[in-house]
């Protein structure tokens, strides 16, 4: 039941069990940078919160149809679709309503696989070039909807005591997902993410985790930076609060080798 691309799109799912660790961020900032590098992105807010949504400037007036919408009311997904201020990138916003979800789809057919069948006409149309999807920090009924329709996992590891332990939990999900819903699903890569060069734990941090997952963890490092994280409150990403600031350029960075490294694959497969 793996996910046959029809077109070039990739889903890639931005996922860590662990919170706190910058999958929001990564989200608005990634897509915004591909967008920027002039990539297609559809941002699909999976997370209660809607902080993907809001952190992009739509308001909760804006999300007349949501994730929600299509998940539970069978809505096609380009109903759903808003277009952000951000040339090349459009947002499938979420709200709290998807906190339902689990006990709503209850033991529907294909429950875990709404979101799979949502994508399918992304990819037979081939408007985009990236689906980025945003899952909140846990296993639910929306993080394997997630999962279940992705390419690959795309992991943001903040660079703190307990990363690797939150990491470990994610790579068994995985594994369990490969195994009854998503053969195919990948390991795109580990950004290391919240790098505070001051501090030598995070040195630490990154030693051990590229030790352990060598060439799956990203040369770009996202370091802990206080533009980044005011940028939200004004509805913007970082790229366009401060394109400047450290974080900005990371993420731009990030951008252009994870590009690289979907060339690269597909060289491969070709």
């Amino acid at each position: 039941m793996g996910v046959t691309p029809k077109t070039s799109l990739r889903v890639l799912v931005i996922a860590n069990q662990k919170g706190g660790v910058g999958k929001t961020t990564t989200a608005i900032n990634l897509g915004t940078a591909l967008a920027a590098v002039g990539e297609k992105v559809l941002l699909v807010d999976s997370d209660p919160q809607g902080n993907a949504s809001t952190g992009l400037g739509v308001t909760r007036a804006q999300r007349t149809t949501t994730l929600y919408d299509v998940l539970i009311g069978g809505r096609p997904l380009v109903e759903a679709v808003v277009k952000t201020n951000l040339p090349g990138l459009d947002l499938i916003p979420g709200d709290a309503d998807l906190s339902g979800v689990e006990i709503e789809l209850g033991h529907a057919p294909r429950r875990s696989f709404r979101l799979r069948d949502a994508l399918e006409g992304l990819r037979r149309d081939g408007g985009y070039t990236y689906v980025l999807v945003d899952c909140p920090p846990s296993l639910n009924l929306l993080t394997v909807n997630a999962l279940a329709a992705a390419d690959a996992v795309l992991v943001p590891l903040q660079c703190e005591f307990f990363a690797l332990e939150g990491l470990t939990q994610l790579m068994r999900t995985i594994d369990l997902v490969r195994g009854s819903l998503n053969p195919q699903l990948e390991i795109q890569g580990v950004v290391l993410t919240m790098y505070d060069r001051r501090n030598s734990l995070s040195e630490q941090v990154a030693r051990d985790v590229r030790s352990h997952f060598g060439k799956a963890v990203y040369a770009t490092v996202i370091p802990r930076n206080v533009r980044v994280s005011e940028a939200p409150s004004f509805g913007k990403p970082a790229l366009v609060y401060d394109l400047k600031c450290a974080g900005s350029q990371a993420y731009l960075q990030l951008a252009r080798e994870l590009v690289q490294r979907e060339r690269a694959r597909r060289a491969l497969v070709a």
